[in-house]
């Protein structure tokens, strides 16, 4: 058998910031735990559509002879059992930062882990994942300060940054395109994100005149296309880098008379506003805090008002077993950051406000196209992005977290979905008279 090799380029060496991920694991776990995770590794991977390349011309997988199989290429096997010993998904992500593996599709492989998350690891061991791996830091709780910090580490990066990858509008969240053509094509990007926005003004029935709160404001289209609707808009984030580029551009719209974009925690909100909009805000709020999020969005809406809301969601399943779990994610990209599943929505929606959905809209696949989008631009950008000041390192873990994000839409693992909530009691259904 004639096995292809390939491989990304290989990993640059680490600047200083990443001093730590230079040492491999060392200790009781990684010596004991490395045998047993690559052991337990290849028995996983003989069940899977993947073909997993090894130092020597080997392959592992049960599509090791399938030239279709998503490749992972393993370059320093001990290294890898070693960080995953020591940490799980964790040392997993890190591994690949440090480049003891990569894949020329990573998000091709990830789909495939992602598909079988639940059969990885023998049913047996899922009970000992929080005696073995590290728990969640008290410091990335989304208390009032938290919140703030943990805003700044990923939206105060660089404007700049995101301006390489994301489209005209700036829209960092799902988009909603016309149709899931195979391969999304880069030009339908921004208008797919402007049907997004309008169908959540819309759903929130936002016009002229409409007193609008916006939780969230990312870098402002949203404010802006609420405006030119004639709306009066109060946008709050904790990003001050969001808030200073949205502010120039509502002036740059001609709308700034009627655009508030405030630094502000959605808590000290006031006032009471016709629509509420919030997109892909609740995920920082933490499962501590959905109560009182859910609760200020219940005081700021006036009666007869509506709440559209855009929120990634995962199984409730995976959802409670993972939920006090330290993951990745966490710790390089959104700290503090946590995914509910609708049944716990719905159980603290009637627990905790005066709210109900009305309206739900999926667009899982919607993101997984985003995604895709977002990971090509970035990695077509690399040159510039290093210009920014942004090492090889640190472009293999945004290339890392943006293929793990779309591979969890793309598996089912994620979705993202669309409700409207209203009081309980404001609609039809609920006074007893029929819905149109």
């Amino acid at each position: 058998m004639t096995i292809t090799m390939y491989s990304e380029t290989p990993a640059a060496p680490m600047s200083e910031q990443w001093a730590a991920l230079r040492q491999i694991p060392r200790g009781i776990r990684p010596a004991i735990g490395g045998p047993v995770v690559l052991g337990l590794f290849r028995n996983a991977v003989s069940r899977l559509p993947v073909r997993v390349e090894l130092p020597g011309g080997r392959a592992l997988g049960a599509g090791a002879d399938s030239p279709a199989a998503p490749v992972m290429v393993l370059h320093d096997p001990r290294a890898f059992a070693a960080r995953v010993a020591a940490t799980g998904l964790i040392g997993f992500g890190e591994a690949y930062m440090a480049g003891d593996w990569s894949a020329p599709d990573p998000a091709a492989v990830l789909t495939v882990f992602a598909g079988a998350i639940d059969r990885l690891v023998p049913a047996p061991l899922h009970s000992l994942r929080s005696l073995l791996l590290p728990s969640r830091p008290r410091a990335y709780r989304a208390t009032a300060s938290g919140a703030r910090t943990n805003a700044a580490h990923h939206y105060d990066l660089s404007n700049e940054l995101f301006a390489l990858f994301l489209d005209e509008t700036m829209t960092y969240s799902s988009a909603l395109f016309d149709g899931l053509d195979p391969a999304p094509n880069w030009r339908d990007l921004a208008d797919a994100q402007r049907r997004k926005i309008d169908v959540l003004l819309d759903d929130a029935g936002v016009g002229s005149g409409t007193r609008l709160l916006e939780i969230g404001t990312g870098w402002g289209e949203l404010a802006i296309r609420a405006a030119q609707r004639g709306a009066v808009v109060r946008s709050v984030t904790l990003s001050a880098e969001q808030q200073r580029l949205a502010r120039e551009r509502v002036a740059a719209a001609g709308v700034a008379d009627r655009v508030s974009i405030e630094l502000l925690d959605y808590r000290a909100v006031d006032g009471v506003y016709d629509a509420v909009v919030s997109v892909e805000m609740m995920e920082a709020v933490g499962f501590e805090y959905l109560p009182d999020y859910l609760r200020t969005l219940t005081r700021v809406l006036a009666p007869g008002g509506r709440i559209a809301v855009q929120v990634i969601t995962m199984p409730h399943e995976r959802m409670l077993a993972g939920r006090r779990t330290y993951t990745w994610i966490q710790k390089y990209i959104f700290p503090g950051g946590f995914l509910p599943s609708e049944i716990l929505l719905a159980e603290l929606l009637s627990e905790h406000s005066g709210l109900k959905a009305t309206h739900r809209r999926a667009l899982g696949p919607h993101y997984a196209h985003t995604l895709r989008l977002w990971r090509e631009r970035f990695a077509a950008a690399a040159v510039s992005v290093e210009q920014l000041g942004f090492d090889e390192t640190f472009q293999r873990m945004w290339r890392l977290y943006l293929a793990h994000s779309e591979a969890g839409f793309r598996s089912g693992y994620l979705d993202v979905v669309q409700l409207v909530l209203e009081h309980r009691g404001d609609t039809a259904a609920d006074r007893g008279t029929a819905v149109a």
